[in-house]
């Protein structure tokens, strides 16, 4: 099983926290859209004896597209991929975007979840983050979504400066009224060179406090927990049947191809990275050269990051596998270096997978980066 994950980067407006790779300008669309379906032809034998069973399609905001360039790209993985059945076709879109007419249009698509980015439902919010839309489009378009897709997500933030922890509760509440059946969440983090970051250095916002984050984290998972949602991962909770395919494949170590400028991809024993230029990226395509560079992972980088991703997750670390594909020196170093978590109780070991306790949850990379080895 492997799956594609295409970066659409277009934006209509630069949220204040955000520092993935996009741009507000749409002049180059049609080159970008013709370089992105080059660049999935160019990569099929990377798959060739392998299953592709999700698409996803992140940004950026991939909903800034039309439905024909939405096809023209899934129709392009289709074409030179062998696609399960019914895989499991993934748009994040804002909620801005999301019209009736838009919605009912795409149910009748082969996009079959919708991962919508709400962020809040509070205006001040989103106003600090400068998202491109507003609370009431926040709740239209999850009434409307709820009627033609029953597979959605919705992204909230946690940390907000000035919000409450009532005010969280309330959003949260408010998620859960719409009966969606995955909810990413994840605490506002200060990255550098984004307009977040200069706003607190002037002293326009305040801080982002980790102590509220850790608060509101911790009342996300007991709110969510009792409403029947699983914890399966740091920042993913979906109920039986509804955990992101995608995601789950990326935090199990299962291959994934990243397509379009800055995407990522991973097969076991490499990694590669697009050049993070949209115009780099569609010359380089215009000239059928892959603008990737690609490093190869040693034994520790690769035991690494299995530490990192299974620590995340309701899976944990297997120490069998670590055994199997490490050898014993990792598997005892893996040991050692856990037990003073265990003491702690921010670890603990059960069924022989090592996973993190709730109290150790909020902490858990902060914990892997404890348990990896230095080359």
């Amino acid at each position: 099983m492997a799956g594609i994950y295409i970066h659409i980067p277009f934006c209509k407006q630069a949220c204040h926290y955000c520092d993935f790779h996009f741009s507000t300008s749409l002049k180059k669309k049609d080159e970008l859209i013709n370089a992105l379906s080059k660049e999935i032809e160019l990569r099929k034998t990377e798959f060739k004896n392998t299953t592709v069973e999700t698409i996803y399609f992140g940004g950026g905001t991939p909903s800034l597209l039309t439905n024909e360039e939405l096809q023209f790209l899934i129709d392009s993985v289709y074409n030179n991929y062998q696609v399960s059945e019914n895989p499991e076709i993934t748009l994040e879109a804002n909620p801005d975007d999301l019209t009736v007419d838009r919605i009912i249009k795409l149910s009748k698509s082969k996009i079959n979840r919708l991962s919508i980015g709400i962020q809040s439902f509070f205006e001040a919010d989103l106003k600090l983050m400068n998202r491109a839309h507003n609370a009431t489009e926040a709740k239209a378009c999850l009434e409307e979504a709820t009627k033609y897709f029953n597979n959605i997500s919705l992204d909230l933030i946690y940390g907000i400066p000035g919000a409450s922890n009532a005010q969280w509760l309330q959003n949260i509440e408010m998620a859960l009224s719409f009966g969606v059946p995955h909810i990413s969440s994840y605490a506002l983090t200060v990255e550098p060179k984004t307009a977040l970051a200069s706003f607190i250095e002037k002293g326009v916002i305040e801080d982002v406090n980790d102590e509220q984050a850790h608060e509101q984290f911790h009342i996300l998972k007991d709110k969510l927990e009792a409403s029947g949602f699983v914890h399966y991962e740091l920042s993913n909770f979906g109920k039986d049947g509804f955990f992101s395919k995608n995601n789950t494949a990326y935090w199990q170590g299962k291959s994934y191809l990243g397509i379009g400028p800055s995407a990522h991809s991973f097969n076991g024993t490499q990694r590669g990275w697009n050049v993070r230029n949209n115009s780099k990226y569609i010359r380089a395509l215009e000239l059928n050269v892959l603008p990737i560079e690609i490093e190869t992972l040693t034994q520790t980088d690769q035991y690494n990051e299995y530490i990192m991703t299974g620590l995340r997750t309701i899976w944990g670390v297997s120490i069998q596998k670590v055994e199997n594909d490490f050898g014993l020196d990792y598997k005892d170093y893996l040991i050692e270096q856990s037990e003073i978590f265990i003491n702690q109780q921010l670890l603990y070991i059960d069924d022989a997978h090592i996973r993190v306790t709730k109290k150790g949850q909020f902490l858990s990379d902060g914990i892997a980066s404890e348990l990896f080895k230095i080359n």
